[in-house]
């Protein structure tokens, strides 16, 4: 009897991470379901039920990261098929508000955390027939945004390493994408405020997210998987084709600097 696939979640207990987890478990996944957070992390395995695997990570220490990832490859005859690299911290303020510490914390989680489970993944990924690496991206990575400049640039370079290692990983036949959403209803978002979440509204769920996330693993075409409803979507399309100063004032006045 084949064992079932399996996924490991980083960011697991709550939001786009939690719903991820229930719908890979919806469609036969073992799943291997982290989080800083031990509390919403015990929340998420009374729904999920036994049967998964729960572990306490915090993403930015790479030996605790290696050791986790062994431990869960090791219970599913040392192959993981998907890591969706989604941990991650955002907030919405001027940058001089904000303590440097707290700056420095985005760019841990957002930019360290994908890179260390990248390069600890690797070798259980390639024992998969069919591996896939996903990292939890955003639209804010098209244009710097206002307001949210630490996190904006943890997603340029979320993009920007997606692309990269989707080349070079080709050859090892790993799928490598991420996800691209606009603003989320999620408990992140909950503590976010400012004219940019005003002007674009939060049109999406975490549901809409992890549903992209699930057929990106299905089709395993596009780099980058935009998730947003149809009118910004139309927008930014069109967007694209202006002058970086056009682009510049649409963003100077959605955020209202």
């Amino acid at each position: 009897m084949n064992p079932k696939p399996s996924v490991f979640v980083t960011g697991a207990a709550k939001g786009i991470g939690a719903q991820t987890a229930l719908m890979f478990a919806k469609h036969g996944y073992r799943v291997g379901a982290t989080d800083a957070n031990e509390h919403d992390l015990q929340a998420l395995k009374a729904l999920l039920g036994p049967g998964h695997f729960y572990r306490r990570l915090d993403v930015t220490q790479a030996d605790d990261f290696a050791a986790v990832l062994h431990d869960f490859a090791t219970e599913n005859k040392g192959v993981i098929d998907v890591l969706v690299n989604n941990a991650g911290i955002a907030f919405i303020d001027d940058f001089e508000k904000v303590p440097l510490a707290k700056h420095l914390a985005v760019t841990e989680v957002n930019v360290k955390g994908v890179q260390i489970g990248a390069y600890h993944a690797l070798p259980y990924l390639k024992k998969s027939s069919r591996p896939c690496l996903i990292n939890m991206c955003s639209l804010s990575s098209e244009y710097g945004v206002p307001s949210e400049a630490s996190y904006s640039a943890s997603k340029f370079w979320v993009k920007g390493f997606t692309e990269a290692i989707n080349i070079e990983w080709e050859r090892h036949g790993i799928y490598v994408c991420d996800i691209m959403p606009n603003f989320v209803a999620t408990p992140m978002m909950q503590e976010a405020h400012g004219k940019i979440v005003d002007s674009i509204g939060i049109r999406l769920t975490a549901e809409d997210v992890s549903q992209t996330l699930w057929r990106a693993v299905q089709n395993r075409r596009r780099v980058h998987w935009e998730v947003d409803t149809w009118r910004p979507r139309l927008l930014r399309a069109m967007n694209k084709l202006l002058p970086t100063t056009v682009r510049r004032a649409a963003m100077k006045h959605l955020s209202g600097y």
